[in-house]
């Protein structure tokens, strides 16, 4: 049976609701935006006439992005980044996460320690530059996933999702069974790690895929761009072409803008897609691994 609740309860209630639907407004709004202001006309969109429908619908600015052939090669290289970059990740952070975990490893904490000294302090971009050059990674695929092949706050997330759910009392009865480090790894703690290995998962995946700096610094040949990169040539040929015709600079300048808003849905419907099958996983990693932690 339900208990009568108080007329301040019930405001309360109300001015909550009221609140936290008013910050998902502001939370939204902003996406839903895009997506009308991508498929609107452009001289209503920069006069301010689009605010919540779409006005005069139109697929123009989707037409002159996908009408560049690099576009989907772009696509492709950026999938086959995303896809080898984050198996690198997880493996590592899976590995050195479990292994940090272990309080019978030797040196452990002074590990830790080292490892936690990377975030505050690194050796910046031209150092990068040159080891990556003198491994010979220049302008190849390895240049992308290697030099960030593990994040030091992934890491730590990793190992106390480990501390906090996987007692030393499992790996000890296994022994007593027969089982080895490896096996017991394998076959007990990947199994009871599908959320965190989710999160790091989704997390690494939307690195590598919004990744365009590296790409930017290591790579030479254009069949080799990410799609960030792609799209981001597509919007500069743009710019410079606005500048070399003057007849049509304000008609180029609208298209340029509708151009832009259809370059951030192209880029981020593919991690829209990606989230709802990982949602679930992601929500309890999240809470484990980080708030519990």
């Amino acid at each position: 049976m339900l208990m009568n609740r108080s007329k301040g309860d019930r405001l309360f209630d109300a001015l909550n609701v009221t609140f936290f639907l008013f910050v998902l407004a502001l939370v939204l709004y902003p996406l839903y935006f895009i997506i009308i202001a991508s498929i609107s006309d452009p001289v209503k969109v920069n006069t301010g006439a689009v605010w919540f429908w779409p006005v005069d619908m139109t697929l123009e600015g989707y037409r002159k992005i996908f009408e560049h052939e690099a576009l989907w090669n772009g696509y492709r290289n950026s999938a086959l980044y995303t896809v080898v970059g984050t198996v690198i990740n997880v493996a590592l952070l899976m590995t050195g996460g479990y292994a940090l975990s272990r309080k019978d490893v030797p040196g452990r904490n002074i590990i830790t320690l080292l490892i936690v000294f990377t975030m505050f302090f690194q050796g910046g971009i031209i150092p990068t530059y040159l080891i990556v050059r003198d491994l010979g990674m220049l302008n190849t695929m390895w240049a992308l996933v290697i030099p960030n092949a593990v994040s030091v706050y992934h890491l730590i997330v990793v190992r106390t999702y480990f501390e906090s759910t996987i007692p030393i009392e499992m790996l000890e009865a296994s022994k007593v069974d027969g089982c080895n480090n490896t096996r017991f790894f394998l076959r007990i703690v990947l199994p009871l790690s599908l959320p965190i290995i989710a999160v790091m998962v989704l997390f690494s995946a939307v690195v590598h895929w919004n990744s365009y700096f590296s790409a930017l610094i290591y790579l030479r040949d254009e069949s080799m761009y990410p799609l960030q990169m792609v799209l981001r040539e597509i919007l500069v040929r743009n710019s410079a072409q606005e500048l070399m015709n003057v007849e049509d600079a304000a008609q180029l300048q609208d298209f340029s803008e509708l151009i832009k808003y259809g370059v951030v849905i192209v880029s981020s419907l593919p991690v829209l897609i990606l989230y709802p099958f990982v949602q679930r996983y992601f929500i309890k990693g999240v809470m484990i691994g980080s708030i519990k932690g």
